[in-house]
């Protein structure tokens, strides 16, 4: 047999045993999260930004946001989770702002870090799997650190705006939950660049996000398109993207996902896997060091990641050199 075609077999073999462990395994943590009630919003399309990003027009937005997250609060009380009814007591603090907030199935918000009305550089996070309402801490964490590295006339958004799958799923091996979340993503970004239209734009893409990143990615108007932790974006190289943005790819020397087999096959009814690896020079990516860490390390502080991710915001050039690159 032809070492090809073991590799070829092998490959397979991981995958379909990968996607029957993620049919397999129970995913309490993602069904409890959905299965916590909250209203309406009273605004519930405000997934852009408000077309003028002055300091009223953005507080009357983060006041809009925390009167829906202390709507949220109060029905998670009378639902009995206290534990849910506390954490979003704690996202309702007056120093947090959020430009929309949906608690509804596992939570839709979008998070300001930083001054949006002056921000030259603005940075929209997008997280991967099994972000949630009651995971929400992870992503919070990520963006404030990335913003304090970024500095002054900077802005973080974590846009959690999106349905996430389960990492142990059969959802999170498949392109569906990003092509759900992609339309939402080109409305947030077109949004914020008509009411920042000098600012530098830059998309972060972690894990699963990487997905949904490049299924909105065609003609948005960001200047980098950064991916780190990523199994595959569902496309070929980087012309498949059709984006005049800079795409750079990242994975820490610890990051197990590099394990993860690089296929991608069409099913009657669904397509399995994400195909090339972003890493790999045929897809043609500009590679960034982002050091030994682990997939949930890649904004760590004082990591090289998150030095590397800043200077791409700022539109200077990262470390291209060290493990993990």
């Amino acid at each position: 047999m032809a070492p090809n075609s073991r590799g070829s077999r092998l490959r397979r073999a991981l995958l379909a045993a990968l996607v029957a462990g993620s049919v397999a395994v129970p995913v309490s943590g993602a069904a409890r999260s959905a299965a916590v009630p909250a209203p309406v919003p009273a605004v519930s399309a405000a997934w852009a930004p408000p077309r003028a990003v002055t300091p009223p027009a953005l507080a009357g937005r983060y006041a809009t946001s925390r009167a829906a997250i202390r709507a949220a609060e109060r029905t998670a009380a009378g639902h009995g989770d206290r534990w849910r009814a506390v954490m979003l007591g704690a996202l309702a603090d007056p120093a947090r702002q959020f430009l929309f907030f949906d608690g509804r199935d596992g939570g839709r918000t979008a998070e300001v870090y930083g001054d949006l009305s002056t921000a030259e550089r603005i940075a929209v996070l997008v997280p991967g799997a099994d972000t949630n309402l009651d995971k929400y801490g992870r992503l919070h964490g990520g963006a404030a650190r990335l913003a304090r590295e970024l500095g002054a006339r900077s802005a973080v958004i974590a846009w959690m705006g999106y349905r996430t799958p389960s990492m142990v799923s059969l959802a999170a091996l498949t392109p569906g939950r990003a092509d759900e979340a992609a339309p939402g993503l080109r409305a947030f970004v077109r949004g914020l660049r008509v009411a920042r239209p000098g600012a530098r734009i830059s998309l972060l893409c972690h894990s699963y996000g990487s997905v949904v990143c490049a299924r909105a990615a065609v003609g948005l108007d960001v200047a980098d398109i950064v991916l780190f932790g990523s199994a595959g974006v569902a496309a070929a190289d980087v012309a498949a993207l059709r984006t005049r943005a800079t795409v750079w790819a990242g994975r820490g020397g610890g990051d197990w996902i590099a394990g993860v087999p690089h296929v991608q096959f069409r099913l009657p009814f669904v397509t399995v896997g994400f195909g090339v690896d972003p890493m790999s020079p045929e897809f043609g990516a500009r590679v960034f060091a982002a050091g030994d860490g682990g997939h949930a390390d890649y904004l760590g502080a004082g990591s090289p990641s998150l030095e590397n991710i800043a200077r791409i915001v700022r539109g200077q050039v990262p470390s291209v050199v060290g493990r993990g690159a």
